[in-house]
């Protein structure tokens, strides 16, 4: 059966005009390469991989070694692909151990057990076990942790005395096993790392007062609790079984096992209100104590998020470059997630690189609600 002639015509322009939007988005996308492999863009490394004619080697995007001219490159969806065209690994990116960012994150982890062996390596000894220079050890390590090596080494051997306080006859055995040379250069500083003396660890946190109250606020029952140096623990209720006030105070105690536990619903009555007040104020967070316990690079973090304006939010990633460690966005976010000060330090204003809503210690609707809120308060001042 023959077509007629128009209808032959009709599908004849509906192929080609296939063709040609296939043609334009292959163009779109050979373009959006060669602008990446010229600019070294790390956020296209494992997206595909560029061969030089000249050279016969094929590289990451992000490779360091000088771009090539435009006539003078292919591009391939996979190594196995450049390979089975005959081309060689490069040797500054080295495509076939992975990603820049995946070969970075594998020193780094093998840096850190280094560094947290029983008898600890000096950042140069572990440089020169790595084969790697000094400056890029720490480059490499302030990129993927935060944190330059030796301070992320003091922070895990303050870690480790505290966690093996607890079980050691003494405490100066802690401090030994955790790779102290002497028990004056850990006390130097280890109170301010951990919030409490090393005697006290060993109780529990025995002989810490920390008071408590609960009240209302907009989004539902809330804890706050303090030490003398400031808040310390501001939890909505979780979901569960139990009453909202049971629910908070058994998480307090857990946290805080054996700690003096002191409700105080009358002598901190104007600091829980100041609490409560930052959700309809939040720039009130500003002005209230507080006393962040958690590792270097989580204290960090939260002073980082202390720096988020009002009604604005952020990636994890921007958040990771806005304290100078691009790569530690995974790391960013679990300590977001420690958080146990909601509200005061906001990490609910840091939300996915699509400016999506992301997982949120006390609710998601929650978070929508305090953004919903920051937003509709910075629109009615500037209007």
């Amino acid at each position: 059966m023959r077509l007629p002639r128009c209808v032959g015509m009709m599908i004849g322009s509906q192929v080609i005009d296939a063709l040609e939007g296939k043609l334009m988005k292959q163009d779109r996308l050979n373009e959006e390469r060669w602008q990446a492999v010229q600019s070294r863009d790390p956020s296209a490394d494992g997206l595909f991989f560029y061969g030089v004619i000249s050279t016969g080697v094929y590289c990451h995007p992000s490779c360091p070694s000088r771009a090539p001219r435009r006539d003078n490159l292919r591009i391939f969806t996979t190594a196995a692909e450049a390979r089975a065209e005959g081309y060689r690994a490069c040797q500054r990116c080295r495509p076939e151990q992975g990603t820049p960012a995946e070969q970075s994150a594998h020193l780094v982890e093998v840096a850190c057990r280094l560094l947290a062996a029983q008898e600890p390596a000096t950042v140069a000894a572990v440089a020169v076990e790595l084969d790697i220079g000094r400056e890029r050890l720490v480059r490499l390590f302030r990129n993927v942790t935060g944190l330059k090596p030796k301070q992320w080494q003091l922070a895990h051997r303050r870690h480790q005395v505290a966690q093996s306080t607890l079980d050691a006859e003494r405490v100066s055995e802690a401090v030994f096993n955790a790779g102290y040379g002497s028990a004056t250069r850990f006390y130097a500083d280890t109170q301010s790392a951990l919030a409490m003396t090393p005697t006290a660890i060993r109780g529990g946190a025995e002989g810490e007062l920390l008071r408590y109250a609960l009240a209302d606020c907009p989004l539902g029952r809330l804890l706050v609790a303090w030490s003398d140096k400031g808040l310390c623990a501001i939890e909505f209720a979780p979901e569960g079984s139990g009453s909202e006030d049971e629910r908070l105070q058994a998480q307090l105690h857990k946290r805080y096992a054996r700690a003096q536990l002191v409700r105080d619903d009358g002598a901190g009555v104007d600091l829980v209100q100041s609490v409560v007040a930052c959700v309809e104020e939040p720039r009130a967070a500003r002005h209230l104590p507080l006393d962040l316990r958690g590792t270097a690079f989580q204290q960090r973090v939260w002073r980082a998020l202390l720096e988020i304006p009002v009604g604005e939010t952020v990636s994890y990633s921007e958040l990771a470059q806005g304290m100078g460690a691009p790569r530690s966005s995974r790391a960013v976010a679990t300590a977001c997630a420690s958080n146990t000060l909601a509200i005061v330090v906001p990490c609910h204003r840091v939300v996915r690189a699509d400016g999506s809503l992301s997982g949120y210690r006390w609710g998601v609707e929650r978070k929508a609600l305090l953004l919903a809120c920051e937003r509709e308060r910075v629109d009615s001042k500037a209007s």
